[in-house]
């Protein structure tokens, strides 16, 4: 299992989420971090998940 970085930021820059998620694989992880997105209204603010080599893996601007 590895550890990839999700974070959501508000139109003025604010961090609103800053969260560590395990997960197998990059799919794995993309699938948990839309679903934490979600449960914080989160989906259609910007955000990003990097993966332990800094990869980006999911987007939103």
């Amino acid at each position: 299992m590895a550890i990839y970085k999700l974070t959501a930021f508000e139109a003025n820059g604010e961090k609103i989420l800053d969260e560590s998620i395990e997960a197998a694989n990059e799919h794995e992880a993309k699938v948990k971090g839309e679903q934490l997105l979600s449960e914080n209204n989160a989906l259609e603010k910007t955000h990003r998940c990097t993966s332990p080599n800094g990869k980006l893996i999911l987007f939103h601007r």
